[in-house]
């Protein structure tokens, strides 16, 4: 039904809050771009009513309620626009708009909620009344517009507006082997392979069994193609993940079903070629007999690229992919509310059609707004990309055996690199590298992180000054404008809590809580990383390396970049035996609460490690924390209980999360036995 009944008055106008990027100040400004700036593929999100909204949420739960007449009901993409799209009359309306100020439109997708548009800078100063201007930070360029964009208050019923309008880009949740580690003056490291994983979660039963992910396909979305398609096969060799004939890896730029075609090939990019190759190869490792689709699209100066891939899968056919896996990161307070919008449609799409999404949570632990820094600066903050209740977010574990002294228990020595070296489960504990973790604090013979006299204070404390960890915590800034310094706060608000989220104990905030699982992310501080093929040498930061003799010797990194679509892997064994399942959170969130429910399960316990009972579904990890160091002014606070790390800076604490019995924000669920999972028969 049609939503637009006045006409479209440009001088009566309503502004967009919550869509200005904090670097686009006066101090960084270099001054309006010229009028005649091309601004290509900008994607303008539509509006759905109150009652669509909610008429698709029913649905939605009902998709995963077996007493429900939509149970696995999936829908084509026509089928969702047809029901939960923005009337014809209403596009057309928006589209007359657009013309009349000078833009064009490339393609309206076949889900009625999104256009993509073009045009120039001064067209879009025209049409929304902010200009778009240079800015240079770090000794780079970017554009952004200037001030919040304003639409005609006619079209607000169906318009939520540009989902972006800069080109400042999100980060791959990937880090390169760490420099350093505990015990420093120790050689031996115990760095983590695919058939370690086989062991470690329990995926050789499930290939033995005939479940390898034969007939599923993997999309992995990118901004970059790998740097060579023949590292995939060089890695699948090695680690005796060939011998799945049926495995295969493709490189695709998807077009979108109608229209000027948006997708352009990317190349290979130095500096982004690695994130799709650590992708691919990690998916493969978790489903070595899946078809792996590398969906990669040039990211433009207002879009990127990852977004314009997905919107183009789930779009493109009347059957997409059943799984795809993002491992990209953006706080939801540098995001924007429309941007954050736009990828809560988008998963909350493919969760109709049957499509299962996997992200990455994040490597900064409590702190997304501070991904890559040395200390949190901004206080609280989740992945965009992750926090929306239409997607499993995906945390980072690291194993305890190295804190334990129980090395030679769990690994062993591997006859060649298609065998495991580890032994058995091998209990875990949160990632985190910080001198604000509870763990390394008591490993380094300190009596406490925070205070003047504190670990993180202290010299040999000081090498560990990073936020690198496994992402969580509450959503806080999805919607509304955040505070000064674009940190959560101010006007923000964060996603509901989704109703699956409820029987594990979650917190009573009203939100949604990240992360929903977590697995092996660690970059190397307790001497285990991830061994991956990557031959562009030339990389940086030793993201890559010739993939010739010994392994020890190939590129070494961590993130939840490897643990997301190693996930996506395990789910495609899930499909495989019971069909495609959507969004798989309510079942997750279902088996652990029969497994442990809130008060946890002493024969589940990570850290029991070979101990474990068999019959676990999900190993729950209760020690340890993702606790960073924090200077800034906004959400740090004093130290209470365990955490908290008081700086000489600002005397403050830090996003502190302790792994707990049952659901946590330092590892959600926890980890995962594959088998199991697989095996059960809530699917």
């Amino acid at each position: 039904m049609a939503r637009i009944h006045t006409p479209v008055d440009d001088s009566v106008r309503i502004s967009l809050p919550g869509n200005l990027r904090p670097e686009a100040i006066p101090a960084n400004d270099l001054g309006p771009v010229d009028d005649s700036f091309p601004m290509e593929h900008i994607q303008l999100l539509l509006s759905r009513s109150a009652r669509q909204q909610q008429e698709l949420e029913d649905y939605l739960e009902g998709l995963n309620r077996k007493d429900s007449a939509d149970f696995h009901r999936w829908l084509t993409p026509e089928e969702f626009g047809s029901l939960f799209g923005v009337a014809g009359a209403d596009i057309a309306a928006v589209t007359e708009w657009l013309l009349s100020h000078g833009l064009h439109v490339n393609a309206v997708y076949p889900n009625r909620m999104v256009l993509d548009i073009g045009g120039t800078a001064g067209q879009i100063r025209s049409a929304f009344l902010t200009e778009i201007h240079a800015y240079e930070l770090g000794g780079r360029r970017y554009i952004a517009n200037d001030r919040n964009p304003q639409i005609p208050a006619a079209l607000a019923p169906a318009v939520a507006g540009p989902v972006s309008l800069h080109n400042f880009e999100p980060r791959p949740e990937f880090i390169s082997h760490t420099g350093f580690s505990v015990d420093g003056s120790k050689t031996e490291d115990y760095p983590v392979t695919p058939p370690d994983l086989a062991v470690i979660y329990n995926l050789a039963p499930a290939f033995k069994a005939g479940y390898t992910g034969k007939g599923q396909t993997i999309v992995v979305v990118e901004d970059s193609n790998p740097y060579s398609t023949a590292d995939w096969n060089t890695f699948r060799s090695t680690f005796g993940l060939s011998t799945y004939s049926t495995g295969s890896l493709t490189v695709t730029h998807p077009a979108p079903s109608k229209g000027a075609n948006n997708c352009l090939n990317p190349g290979a990019i130095p500096g982004l070629d690695v994130e799709p190759i650590v992708d691919s190869e990690y998916a493969s490792a978790a489903a070595p007999g899946a078809t792996i689709e590398v969906a990669s699209c040039a990211s433009t100066f207002t879009t990127f690229g990852a977004l314009i891939a997905l919107q183009n899968i789930i779009n493109a056919s009347s059957t997409p992919p059943a799984i795809v896996s993002m491992s990209f990161g953006e706080c939801e307070a540098l995001n924007g509310a429309t941007a954050n919008a736009a990828y809560a449609a988008a998963y909350e799409q493919a969760a109709a059609e049957g499509v299962s999404v996997f992200v990455a949570a994040g490597d900064s632990g409590g702190a997304a707004c501070d991904d890559g820094l040395p200390e949190a600066l901004h206080g609280t903050g989740v992945n965009a990309f992750a926090s929306t209740p239409y997607n499993v977010a995906v945390g980072g574990t690291d194993f305890s055996d190295s804190y334990d002294n129980t090395n030679s228990t769990y690994w062993g020595i591997s006859l060649s690199p298609a065998d495991a070296a580890a032994k058995s489960y091998v209990p875990e504990i949160p990632w985190n590298d910080s001198c604000a973790g509870e763990l390394l604090t008591k490993y380094e013979g300190g009596s406490t992180p925070y205070g003047s006299r504190g670990y993180c204070n202290g010299l040999s404390g000081f090498e560990f000054l990073t936020t690198a960890s496994g992402g969580g915590g509450p959503s806080g800034c999805a919607s509304g404008t955040p505070a000064v310094g674009g940190v959560a706060g101010g006007g923000c608000k964060g996603w509901a809590k989704p109703s699956w989220q409820t029987l594990l104990g979650n917190p009573k905030d009203g939100v949604r809580d990240l992360p929903d699982v977590a697995l092996f992310a660690s970059d190397g501080l307790w001497r285990h990383y991830y061994i991956f093929c990557n031959s562009d040498w030339l990389e940086m930061d030793g993201e890559g390396a010739p993939c010739v003799g010994a392994v020890a010797n190939w590129a070494q990194g961590g993130g939840t970049s490897f643990a997301s679509p190693f996930m996506a892997g395990i789910q495609a064994l899930v499909n495989q035996k019971w069909g495609r399942q959507g969004n798989p959170n309510p079942t997750y969130y279902k088996i652990a609460a029969s497994e442990y429910g809130t008060s946890g399960s002493a024969a589940c316990n990570a850290s029991k490690g070979n101990a474990i009972a068999s019959a676990c579904v999900f190993n729950d990890i209760t020690d340890g924390d993702t606790t960073v160091d924090c200077i800034g002014s906004w959400g740090c606070y004093l130290p209470s209980g365990a955490f908290g790390i008081l700086t000489t800076v600002k005397g403050s604490d830090a996003p502190a999360y302790s792994a707990t019995t049952g659901w946590d924000f330092a590892s959600g669920i926890g980890s995962v036995n594959a088998y199991n999972l697989l095996m059960n028969a809530d699917w």
